[in-house]
């Protein structure tokens, strides 16, 4: 079906399609998926004057400016990425069918317990379409259907990706569904879908993924927003963290420093952020330790916030203790760093920030399904029920039990 034909198809209809397609997908062979999966690598970097060309559209037809623009943005560099991603993706073990127990009882049963395919995943998201790929073949790879709810930003692309994907020998049709995002309808007819969507992931900014949340009908799975810190001192992973791609959610936000070394390490770490075109916030102590540098006041409602953009807040803090404290407290539990050499005190801050992701000397920028060694995620869940961090492969499973008897019966 082309992607005319799929367009006049109700929400509804596009569910049922879906709960079919599932049926299918978990009759699929190892062999079977990483087949599909490659032939869609191949067809992605094939077609990439296509994928360019409605990307161009939707950039040309967007009022995202800065790094919302680049988020949006697709380029030849970046589509052979997400060709790599697929790649690894099926390079990578399949977890369906895989015994995760098993054992005999005294009677004779045979139990074990294995993994299975969840369903229909629905996922929400907003302007990225490298989402689209990512998170389509995660989902083929562990035999379930995804129907996609991407933002009207990038709605072009994400039809132009969908239609490539879809034609490929071998996709189940209402494997991958595309819902209308010109309208909020489409969103309340998916998180409202009990009994045709198995799970919910709502993929953005903090107002979707809380609108979801507190709405869907739907078991959801929550992608947290990004409010990282980073804590003490370390220019080069600072730097890195705030500025190499600042509209993700595992960028930098918040800059903690130690109080025995704010005097000398806040002009200098404030001035390589500025001449790299960050604004900062600062609290009363670091705003007197800048001097003449332009750090603006950060008001007590900037603390929990994520910027996604060239910006940065830094506060002095006394120790290890209040560092924990104020990140708990502000965080998204998302990612956090320490750097410090003192192996004590790196200690006490992994075991005590409450996050997803806790990082000793290094970026928060690694946070990533890719850099884990995934080949993708579905996104970084910040909560502690089915998974927390980056999740993939094994997150998209749900398990079940097969006994096997010789007429055993219970007295």
């Amino acid at each position: 079906m082309n992607s005319a034909a799929r367009a006049v198809l109700s929400t509804h209809d596009k569910l049922l399609r879906g709960r079919a397609a599932a049926a299918k997908l978990a009759l699929l062979s190892t062999k079977e998926k990483n087949a599909i999966l490659l032939a869609i690598a191949d067809a992605l970097e094939s077609r990439e004057g296509r994928i360019l060309a409605a990307n161009a559209e939707d950039i040309q037809n967007s009022s995202l400016e800065g790094a919302m623009r680049d988020r949006l943005q697709l380029t030849s560099a970046r589509i052979k990425e997400m060709a790599q991603g697929v790649r690894e993706v099926a390079a990578l073990a399949d977890p369906i069918g895989e015994t995760l127990a098993e054992w005999t009882k005294s009677n004779g049963l045979k139990i074990r317990k294995v993994r299975v395919p969840l369903g229909v995943i629905g996922i929400i998201y907003e302007s990225r379409p490298n989402v689209t790929v990512d998170t389509a073949v995660l989902a083929l790879k562990t035999g379930n259907a995804i129907v996609l709810r991407g933002g009207k930003e990038a709605t072009r692309s994400n039809a132009c990706l969908v239609e490539i994907m879809t034609a490929v020998t071998g996709v189940p049709e209402g494997a991958i569904e595309l819902l209308d995002s010109s309208t909020r309808e489409t969103v309340h007819g998916l998180i409202k879908a009990r009994g045709l969507v198995d799970v919910i992931i709502p993929r953005g900014g903090a107002g979707l993924i809380n609108f979801v949340t507190e709405n869907s009908a739907v078991p959801v799975i929550e992608t947290g927003a990004g409010n990282c810190h980073i804590f003490e001192m370390a220019d080069q992973i600072v730097i890195n963290a705030k500025t190499q791609r600042p509209s993700v959610c595992n960028a930098a936000e918040k800059l903690l420093v130690h109080a025995s070394v704010a005097s000398a390490y806040i002009p200098r770490i404030a001035k390589k952020l500025l001449d790299a075109g960050v604004e900062l916030h600062g609290d009363e102590r670091s705003r007197t330790l800048a001097g003449q540098l332009p750090l603006s006041p950060a008001s007590e409602q900037e603390w929990p916030e994520e910027y996604l953009r060239l910006c940065m807040a830094i506060a002095v803090v006394a120790n290890v203790d209040e560092a924990i404290a104020h990140i708990n407290k502000y965080s998204t539990k998302h990612s956090d760093s320490i750097i410090t050499s003192d192996e004590a005190n790196a200690r006490k801050f992994l075991r005590g920030v409450d996050s997803a992701a806790v990082y000793w000397n290094a970026s928060t920028r690694f946070t990533d399904g890719g850099e884990f060694g995934f080949g993708a995620e579905m996104g970084i869940s910040t909560q502690k029920l089915h998974c927390r961090g980056p999740f993939a492969l094994p997150e998209l499973t749900s398990s079940k039990y097969e006994i096997i008897g010789t007429g055993q019966t219970r007295s």
